[in-house]
């Protein structure tokens, strides 16, 4: 993996760690995440307009990721609303590159390498101990956090070849309207305004500015690598999201947790050689 690369998805992981701990934090995470994603609309639009490149190839793929990324939000939203963040986040993120690594071999025919694979299977792993194995009591969250890996593993793979056909901040930008505006629509519809208008404030500021900037930083980094690798980089965000647990939460850090940083760090070690 490019040193560009591997830089470009570490720095998404750490806001995508962030962005999380703060909708997991907030008191209704569907509002806030409603109410984040068009703080970013907004506050990205002039980013886009500025790197404007758009080719009509890029159309198909905005449409299908746009639906998959409205998938994810609905289910990361609820996931968090039900289950803690301890054990929502590694399942999603942890099961992310797996499957975007056997549906790119088994279904797309893309090749990978032995060594590949067994960093992706290490990060899997990892995350997973970092979760914790005995926090896997609540079959409701597990099948949220399942659900929200599923559309991650197919946006991350729809992304790899539509990124080809537009500056990453403009494919952000259009591929998280159908997200940004339907989810914040329909959630305003069932709940009102009002429950939108609640959650607007410097978290959720932040959270709609760091959305937007750690994908635009994968985008980025999917241009210069593979999407499995990209994908399983990015799971370094449970470490990180650990060290948030244990210093902003104050959750007990264990041996299992230390166990799964080391696998993780591992697992980045074989991509990036």
């Amino acid at each position: 993996m490019p040193a560009a690369a591997l830089a470009l998805a570490l720095s998404a992981a750490f806001l995508h760690a962030f962005w999380n701990l703060l909708i997991a934090r907030a008191k209704d995470p569907e509002a806030a995440s409603a109410v984040a994603l068009l703080v970013a609309l907004i506050a990205y639009a002039p980013v886009a307009a500025l790197t404007w490149r758009l080719d009509a190839q890029a159309v198909p793929y905005l449409v299908v990721t746009g639906f998959l990324q409205l998938g994810y939000i609905v289910f990361l939203a609820a996931a968090y609303r039900r289950a803690e963040l301890s054990l929502v986040y590694p399942i999603a993120r942890g099961t992310a590159p797996v499957l975007v690594l056997l549906v790119g071999v088994i279904a797309l025919g893309i090749g990978t390498s032995a060594r590949q694979a067994a960093g992706v299977c290490l990060v899997g792993a990892g995350v997973l101990l970092v979760r914790g194995l005995r926090r896997a009591s609540d079959p409701v969250g597990i099948a949220l956090g399942l659900t929200t890996a599923c559309f991650i593993a197919a946006y991350t793979l729809v992304d790899k070849y539509g990124i080809r056909y537009a500056a990453p901040f403009v494919y952000l930008e259009l591929s998280m309207l159908i997200s940004g505006l339907g989810y914040s629509a329909g959630l305003a519809r069932l709940r009102g305004w009002s429950t939108l208008r609640a959650e607007l404030g410097p978290a959720t500021i932040a959270i709609g500015l760091a959305t937007f900037a750690a994908y635009g930083l994968v985008l980025a980094a999917l241009q210069r690598a593979s999407a499995a690798s990209v994908a399983a980089v990015r799971e370094t965000s449970i470490v990180i999201a650990a060290s948030f647990a244990a210093f902003v939460l104050k959750e007990k850090v264990g041996p299992g947790r230390l166990a799964g940083a080391i696998l993780v760090a591992g697992g980045v070690a074989l991509l990036s050689l």
